[in-house]
């Protein structure tokens, strides 16, 4: 009981100070303590905030990046108006949405992608984590190559399976790659941020990160397909027929 009255009180703090802050959730002091840590939003910079509902982010983006700067938010649920971005509503996964994404972009390139997406929850944790580890593969595949050189992304993680396999997925592209638990995040909560600064374009493997990521989850859970014609394996092991009682061998 005293655990949970603990983690109510800071959750509530932290609700106290978004709102005196004008934040449209507590979610924005995770991004403001990665910013503290990583410097990864500049002035001018140009940002996509993936799974920006309910704008929070977005809101702390368009400060830092400035009036020369821009931030284009996605997300399926309509997020209201955030004053100097441009929120759009969609499944970043939808080639429609992707599209739309582009348009707005205008030909220039992002300088840092921000994503505090998550999947619909079910209730079932194993499913749940696991589909959200693969949303996060396929951000990182639309994403990347809209990426700079130098250029930074950050990403919620939900811990269990997969998650060094995914970082591992990850780590060609960026030449810094670390985890980050915000002060603003629940206790009991089992997300973390994975921080990459540095992207190195000329490094990326040809095979996309999703792929990589589940030949490597596959790997893991030994759920490789067995060969189709496998080499035969030679066994001492053999067959002895029981005899009977005049000692000789039934047939």
């Amino acid at each position: 009981m005293a655990d949970h009255w603990v983690e109510n009180h800071k959750r509530d703090s932290w609700r106290k100070q978004a709102k005196a802050s004008g934040y449209r959730a507590r979610s924005a002091f995770k991004l403001k303590q990665i910013q503290e840590r990583f410097n990864l939003v500049r002035e001018g910079d140009f940002v996509l905030d993936v799974g920006c509902h309910p704008g929070g982010w977005a809101q702390v983006a368009v400060e830092l990046v400035g009036d020369d700067g821009k931030v284009v938010g996605v997300d399926l649920q309509p997020c209201a108006p955030v004053e100097g971005a441009i929120l759009l509503t969609g499944d970043i996964t939808d080639p429609l949405t992707q599209e739309r994404i582009l348009e707005e972009l205008d030909g220039e390139t992002l300088n840092v992608i921000v994503s505090d997406i998550s999947p619909h929850i079910t209730g079932k944790w194993d499913m749940d984590q696991s589909v959200a580890m693969t949303l996060v593969a396929d951000v990182f595949d639309f994403a990347l190559p809209l990426l700079k050189k130098g250029g930074g992304f950050t990403t919620k993680l939900f811990q269990g399976i997969g998650v060094e396999e995914l970082i591992a997925a990850v780590r060609p592209h960026f030449s810094s790659v670390r985890r980050f638990s915000p002060d603003a995040s629940r206790n009991s909560s089992s997300e973390v941020y994975l921080v990459c600064k540095h992207h190195t374009p000329w490094k990326a493997p040809k095979v996309s990160v999703r792929e990589r990521y589940e030949t490597a989850v596959n790997k893991l859970v030994g759920g490789e397909e067995i060969e189709a014609d496998p080499e035969p394996v030679a066994s001492s092991f053999r067959v002895r027929r029981k005899k009977s009682d005049d000692g000789l061998e039934e047939h």
